[in-house]
């Protein structure tokens, strides 16, 4: 033994001398073939590791964990990348957890990259940059973060078998992480959490690998298993490099192996506490008094709300032309469903557009099994489609549906892709976008501050208003407050956003939209106090918290490490515990709806900003919630930490009843001043749990109570599938009471016929209308689009708006949906007998009394009366529809649908009308 390592040690030593390379077996993790030049294995750091603001306080466990693997690493502050140079030059770069980069950093990592540099990164890497900047890390790391668990889950292999190089036991073990989205096709996931769906949880290709949870951290993985996934991939990503790989050209040299702890931060993202004192830790100063803006003023275009994007990643559904990769079966399943549903939805269209062209005069037949069509008028125009087209559309996406799992099964995923969107593409065209499809429902858009101040005047703001009404809208949520800013010059407020001069935008709003018969609804920003990227926009200081924050630090809230604004984020809150704050806040909304005839304030922000107790960032450390909390339990809550679960679900809670006792305050004071104004909500539609845990927001809470009258949740999304799968959880929901749902469908960047096919989907639904996202994005395809189907009404009829009218509304929807009832039965469509169809319409006809008789003279007794009727029409509906219901799904299920709404109707008029003085 003796002698073979002696010759060993000779071979090494004249193989280095000839300036070669060792070729050396190395048995770790899979039989993998390491190729690393002596010298660097001996000498130099084998691992680049990044250090930002995000992952300083893990810092303390990444070390360790890396100092316990005996990795040789060196350390690049993040804040000190801005090309490609400063990466460095080694081959092997490691993102801790790190969710925000510049689109610089981004550019230069993607030219690190094609150079030979190998990425390893953990956590949702990139989740809080810009869309851009995500988009490019998708594509450099071939997946993403798509939403955390709510618990830990077991690793394990996945069942199919893709790589052998992790395949020991040392790397399965029980984990807090997130599912990750395998995003292109030379990506595979060569780990599996252990759920029904066995959802990625390690995700790598040849030059980069994503760990799905956030290493280095206690609470998320042990130490053992995060540095055997770290070995293994640093040992895969140099093995694949080859023997002129050393170095990346023209990277830096510079790398320090170490680097200072901030601190104030500790092990598992604790904060520096502090027991004898209130304030926070490392509390930033903040301006006393306002800056005036540096001209010139630059108006730059609204962003998107912030997390908004992330939300729609969780439930999202790709299909990729010519993508080869598995289909498996819950895809199958969807893929199936998702085209059934829009043959459904576009036979539904066309049942509405032909019974409007009934009432008018005109004469058309419809079946939603062939739909059979004799006007041509009946398909849109501006499709240039004609009926056989139509027909041929529908017959072709049934036959497409039907045999989706066939070509799955014979793993031909690229062919059924390819037809599955064929089908969609033929389907989009045979909308009937040239005809009005409405029933009476809430038409609301967001009126941005943007828009407002692009307007410049009353006049500007008038053609504004003209567009909304001759789209059909009849509900415009003015943005009022934002930033801290009100919009009109305000007595309580300190200062006007100095982006309106010379002029009241909230004065002219309410007499432009009375004036066209159309409400507004106040929109104010609740608990965010300022905004960095207004402040871009009058250019001024982009650290400035907003000017009641500046006037009142008191009223700061605080993250963990005693940031106003949270990491990542743009935006410093106040702190809701803070009595003061309320008061204010309270104040100002009632100088808003006494002094201008608003119908309706809507609040937004009405949260906190969001966190995440698993990576150690958490929010709400203002002094007054420290008091009060410290008070009522003896505990100051920088001192728990999210592994104290009894006392952090206290801390939570404290933090949730915080937002729920002022919207109960907002609703008990304003409707003293003006018992018919609307509330409503903006609302994130993450789980309750999720939200509770991440935003303090429980909304349901407030619906139950009566706090609000309208929910709107902001289910955003590219696409229809997208979009039911984050509004349906709330639609089906029992535990709302009266109040109703309004979903929200973000414009931006949204094909036109998709726009159309959410909204087709909302009526559908058991919903009583929509808010559009936002003004700035109606454009003219939209506007004529909007024009054609839901616009204005003749002068002649009134519509009634459901959270203003809600018996009048529901008398006119029951009244549309008996009328296609009829138009079917006129033509043959419905499969019934002679004796059902005759007591059908006997008691149809008896609900539509009732109905009629609640509108025109609201009473209990009438109440009563509706109510029975509709509950009795209901339990003996699927029976009538039993036949048709086999031949028509989708059509019966709108109709249980349309009957599920008129109910909530009745519901919510009960709270509204019924208890009016």
């Amino acid at each position: 033994m003796k002698n073979q390592k002696k010759t060993k040690k000779t071979v090494k030593l004249k193989i280095k001398q000839a300036g070669l390379f060792i070729f050396t077996w190395q048995i770790f993790t899979g039989n993998i073939l390491s190729i690393l030049p002596a010298t660097a294995a001996e000498e130099e750091p084998q691992l680049t590791i990044v250090h930002s603001q995000e992952n300083a306080n893990q810092w303390a466990g990444i070390t360790s964990r890396l100092q316990a693997a005996g990795v040789k690493y060196c350390v690049i502050p993040l804040a000190n990348v801005n090309s490609v140079a400063d990466w460095g030059d080694r081959r092997v770069l490691f993102l801790p957890n790190i969710e925000t980069l510049t689109p610089a950093q981004a550019i230069a990592l993607e030219e690190w990259m094609s150079k030979g540099g190998r990425l390893i990164a953990s956590g949702p890497v990139g989740s809080l940059s810009a869309p851009g900047v995500r988009q490019l890390l998708r594509n450099l790391i071939g997946g993403y973060w798509g939403f955390s668990l709510n618990e830990t889950q077991q690793l394990q292999p996945p069942k199919i078998k893709t790589e052998n190089w992790a395949n020991q036991k040392a790397l399965f073990g029980t984990v807090r992480g997130g599912v990750l989205i395998p995003d292109s096709g030379s990506s595979q996931a060569v780990a599996i959490w252990n759920s029904q769906d066995s959802p990625a949880a390690v995700v790598t290709s040849e030059r980069s690998t994503l760990f799905g949870w956030r290493w280095g951290v206690d609470t998320a993985s042990a130490a053992d298993l995060d540095n055997a996934w770290l070995k293994t991939a640093l040992n895969y990503h140099q093995g694949s490099l080859t023997n002129n790989q050393k170095k990346i050209a023209g990277g830096s040299p510079d790398c320090t192996t170490s680097l200072p702890v901030l601190a104030e931060a500790g092990k598992n993202g604790e904060i520096a506490r502090d027991n004898n004192t209130f304030s926070p830790p490392s509390k930033p100063p903040l301006t006393a008094t306002a800056p005036q803006p540096r001209p010139p003023i630059r108006e730059i275009t609204p962003r998107s709300p912030e997390a908004i994007d992330q939300l729609e990643q969780t439930v999202r559904l790709d299909v990729l032309p010519n993508s080869s990769a598995p289909i498996d079966n819950k895809e199958a399943i969807a893929l199936q469903q998702e085209l059934e549903n829009l043959i459904g939805r576009v036979e539904s269209a066309h049942l509405a557009a032909a019974v409007t062209a009934s009432s008018s005069g005109e004469v058309a037949t419809i079946t939603p099994r062939t739909l059979k069509v004799q006007h041509s008028e009946l398909i849109s125009s501006r499709t240039g489609v004609g009926v056989t087209s139509t027909e041929q559309a529908l017959a072709q996406a049934r036959t497409i549906a039907k045999n989706l799992p066939q070509l799955i099964n014979q793993k031909n995923y690229a062919l059924a892709r390819q037809q599955w969107l064929t089908a969609k593409s033929s389907l989009w065209k045979q909308f009937p976008l040239d005809r009005r499809l409405a029933q009476p429902e809430i038409r609301s858009v967001w009126l941005d501050r943007g828009t407002i101040v692009r307007a410049g005047s009353e006049a500007g703001l008038a053609e504004i208003f003209d567009r909304l009404a001759q789209a059909g809208i009849n509900t415009v949520f003015f943005e009022t407050v934002n930033a801290s800013y009100p919009i009109y010059p305000s007595q309580v407020a300190p200062q006007q956003n100095p982006l309106i001069r010379g002029w009241d935008p909230l004065a002219s709003g309410v007499k432009l939209a009375h004036a066209r018969g159309m409400e507004i609804h106040a929109w104010v920003w609740a608990f965010a106090a300022g905004n960095q990227r207004h402040n871009e926009v009058i250019n001024i200081d982009p650290n400035y918290p907003g000017p009641v924050l500046a006037a009142n630090p008191d009223w700061a809230n605080y993250d963990n490490r005693g940031n106003v604004i949270p990491v990542g984020q743009t935006k410093p809150f106040f702190d809701p515990a803070n009595p003061q704050l309320r008061q204010y806040l309270l104040k100002l909304y009632e100088e808003i709806v006494t002094r201008y005839q608003v119908d309706g304030l809507q609040l937004d922000y009405i949260r906190y900003p969001f966190q995440d107790p698993a990576a150690g960032r958490t929010y709400g450390y203002g002094r007054a919630a420290r008091e009060k909390f410290l008070q009522q339990t003896g505990v100051d809550p920088v001192n728990i930490a999210p592994s104290d679960r009894e006392m952090w679900q206290k801390w939570t809670a404290f933090r949730t009843e915080q937002v729920d006792s002022f919207v109960a305050e907002v609703a008990q004071q304003l409707r003293k001043k003006r018992s018919n104004l609307i509330l409503s909500v903006a609302v994130f539609p993450l789980p309750e749990i999720e939200r509770i845990q991440k935003i303090q927001q429980h909304w349901e809470v407030w619906a139950r109570r009566g706090d609000i009258d309208l929910i709107v949740p902001m289910t955003y999304a590219l696409d229809t599938p997208r979009f039911q799968r984050l509004a349906q959880p709330w639609i089906a929901s029992k535990q709302l009471g009266a109040t109703l749902l309004v979903p929200g469908i973000r414009l931006l960047s949204l094909p036109t016929v998709g726009a159309f096919d959410q909204l087709q989907l909302v009526r559908d639904l058991p919903v009583s209308g929509y808010a559009l996202f936002a003004a700035e994005n109606l454009n003219n395809e939209l506007q004529k689009l909007f024009s054609n189907t839901q616009g204005r009404v003749p002068q002649t009829t009134s519509e009634p708006i459901p959270h203003r009218q809600p018996f009048p509304t529901a008398a006119i929807r029951y009244a549309a949906l008996q009328n296609e009832w009829k138009f079917m039965l006129q033509n043959d469509q419905m499969r019934m007998s002679p004796t059902t169809i005759s007591d059908f319409n006997i008691q149809a006809d008896v609900l539509q009394k009732a109905l009629n008789q609640l509108a025109s003279s609201p009473s209990a007794s009438h109440l009563i009366s509706a109510r029975a009727s509709l509950t009795r029409f209901q339990a003996l509906f699927r029976g009538w529809m039993r036949e048709e219901a086999l031949e028509n799904p989708y059509q019966v299920r709108v109709w249980e649908h349309r009957l599920v709404t008129i109910e909530r109707l009745l519901r919510y008029g009960e709270r509204r009308v019924m208890v009016q003085p």
